[in-house]
């Protein structure tokens, strides 16, 4: 079996390939275009190894072209989270950090780990996806020219400053306004997207932005359980003990995606109030003693569970399902 370890820049792809019977390796750079993947592939199969096991670390967008061009020619392929990539590394006492020391790092993870295969989402997923990050950038932009029109209203600006900040915050909000129809016209025209975002906004505390950023999440990437979704979310708490000596507070993973726990953080306040089931998970935590903000970490937790439990079995949200069980 052959495992090819990636890793990825802007600019190239360093690869190495591993035979896991002989233990031989071979090495190889190409750009990080078209022309280089179609460049790989001739590569591997010049090496006996047209269906190598391709294994990467995912480099915010740099990857995907590689991710998406090398499994649409039948490849498998897995994404390592770089955190387990970096302890794997630490094991095997490999403290050299080079592109090339990194690859070989990848491809006897993917020989001795065997990790699981990465889906690729659809381009309908990928369409969602998009779309949503740059209407999260305006929101972000459109929020900073607030607070700065704010702050020269206090001040002494020029009236050219004043007029070129309202300008911008007249910009921003119409292009916000059109980024949000976009999403909701891609969305109603996908049946399998409008079906996640509507069993999702089902569940009390779970709005607009949770629904369509959760919709192109479980559109994207499979999950087992709700427990893996929380653990990819990051919202699992970490133990901090060792001896008698070392007892340290729980504190959640934070291991996942940081605009999405953001984004869940304000909905599971309002669910404390109003979401039956998050409800009385709260008021149980807190009769336990337990602090506020551990107690609405495990809520963000426990809203998760119930955003997975009505996308896995396809029916709206029942306030009344863990009461009657």
């Amino acid at each position: 079996m052959f495992y090819l370890g990636v890793d990825v820049s802007k600019a190239k792809l360093d690869c190495m390939l591993l035979d896991s019977k002989t233990n031989k390796v071979k090495a190889k750079s190409i750009p990080n275009t078209s022309a280089g993947f179609t460049q790989l592939i001739e590569w591997l199969a010049k090496n006996k190894a047209p269906d190598a096991y391709i294994v990467m670390e995912p480099t915010g967008v740099y990857h995907e072209p590689a991710a998406l061009a090398l499994t649409d020619a039948g490849l498998t392929l897995s994404l390592v989270n770089p955190a387990q990539l970096r302890q794997f590394a630490q094991g095997l006492g490999v403290k050299t950090k080079t592109d090339k020391a990194d690859s070989a790092v990848l491809a006897r993870y993917g020989a001795t780990q065997q990790p699981q295969a990465w889906q690729p989402p659809s381009k309908s997923a990928r369409h969602l996806k998009a779309l949503l990050t740059r209407r999260d950038a305006v929101a972000d932009d459109l929020q900073r020219e607030r607070n700065r029109q704010e702050a020269i209203d206090f001040g002494s600006s020029p009236d050219e400053v004043k007029q070129s900040i309202a300008q911008s915050i007249t910009f921003l909000e119409a292009e916000l306004k059109r980024l949000e129809q976009m999403i909701e016209e891609h969305i109603d025209s996908d049946p399998d997207l409008r079906k996640k975002k509507e069993l999702l906004e089902t569940i009390p505390g779970v709005g607009e932005r949770v629904s369509s950023n959760l919709t192109a999440l479980f559109a994207a990437k499979r999950f087992a359980s709700a427990e893996q979704l929380a653990a990819y979310l990051g919202l699992v708490p970490v133990q901090w003990e060792s001896g008698s000596s070392v007892r340290g507070r729980p504190r959640m993973s934070k291991a996942g995606p940081s605009h999405l726990r953001k984004l869940l953080y304000m909905p599971a306040v309002t669910a404390r109030r109003w979401n039956p089931h998050i409800k009385t998970f709260s008021d149980r935590l807190l009769a336990k003693g337990k602090t506020k903000m551990a107690v609405v970490g495990a809520c963000m937790r426990k809203l998760a569970h119930l955003c997975f439990g009505v996308v896995h079995t396809g029916k709206p949200y029942d306030p009344n399902y863990a009461f009657a069980a």
